[in-house]
């Protein structure tokens, strides 16, 4: 199958503060608006974020919500720093594996985000 991009629907009930936190925060370039979802360009994608979710004031637990999302960066020490300077704040600034280094943070609606600087043993590595 040649599919021609991939999408992330996000469902959130804080739909307003979603919205500025990944415009604002995020500064993700906004590729469309319509009355109940504003959908945003990801590097070879989109994130959609529409109206009709569940939100929380903490994380939501994976039964709550089995998706994380996670956008790679090449320094994560430099993305932390630019997105605390816009206001965001981490649970944790840096997590240590072997196959890579992250920080997490939510959005408004509790939904685990995390940034992350992969190396070659990390399962999404692109391999040249």
């Amino acid at each position: 199958m040649n599919f021609k991009e991939f999408g992330t629907i996000l469902f959130v009930e804080n739909y307003d503060a979603c919205i500025d936190f990944y415009k604002h925060r995020l500064q993700m370039d906004v590729r469309n608006v319509k009355e109940s979802l504003v959908t945003f360009n990801v590097s070879g994608g989109y994130l959609m974020v529409e109206q009709g979710g569940f939100g929380s004031a903490s994380e939501k637990n994976r039964q709550q919500n089995p998706t994380v999302l996670r956008f790679d960066t090449a320094s994560l020490d430099e993305a932390v720093s630019t997105l605390e300077k816009r206001g965001v704040n981490f649970i944790k600034k840096r997590i240590e594996f072997e196959w890579g280094t992250i920080a997490v943070l939510l959005d408004p609606d509790g939904n685990r985000i995390e940034i992350g600087e992969i190396n070659e043993t990390s399962g999404s590595y692109r391999r040249k």
